[in-house]
């Protein structure tokens, strides 16, 4: 996850269409494990999240550290990119990008349901 430098103005990308933005396949999740990631260049955490019977189990990355603690995001519903490529980062094959805001530091802020919603549940 990569946040704009603080005190940045982050550019607008060029207009796209609906369609082009249904390419993204961005679900919700359950966080069902929370490991340690002391390997990672920065502070991150790896997580395994649960997305429902049609897709299943997925691991990823998430430089989350500043503002959550492993315990707490147990059962936390997330929303995360699945249909990037899977990407290696050191040993750990990360499967899908947890979404998020940076705050006013550049932390990640984690994007949530206000709800809880069916796992697997697509963005429209």
């Amino acid at each position: 996850m990569h946040a704009a430098p603080t005190g940045s103005t982050p550019e607008f990308t060029p207009e796209i269409t609906y369609d082009i933005f249904r390419q993204v396949d961005i679900r919700v999740g359950t966080i069902v494990a929370v490991d340690p990631f002391p390997e990672a260049r920065r502070p991150a955490f790896k997580l395994t999240i649960d997305f429902g019977p049609d897709i299943g189990l997925r691991r990823s990355s998430a430089q989350i550290t500043q503002h959550y603690v492993a315990d707490q995001l147990i059962g936390r519903q997330i929303a995360a990119v699945v249909n990037f490529p899977k990407k290696q980062i050191g040993r750990f094959m990360s499967e899908v990008l947890v979404l998020g805001f940076p705050d006013a530091n550049g932390e990640v802020v984690l994007i949530v349901p206000s709800q809880a919603v069916p796992n697997g549940g697509r963005l429209f």
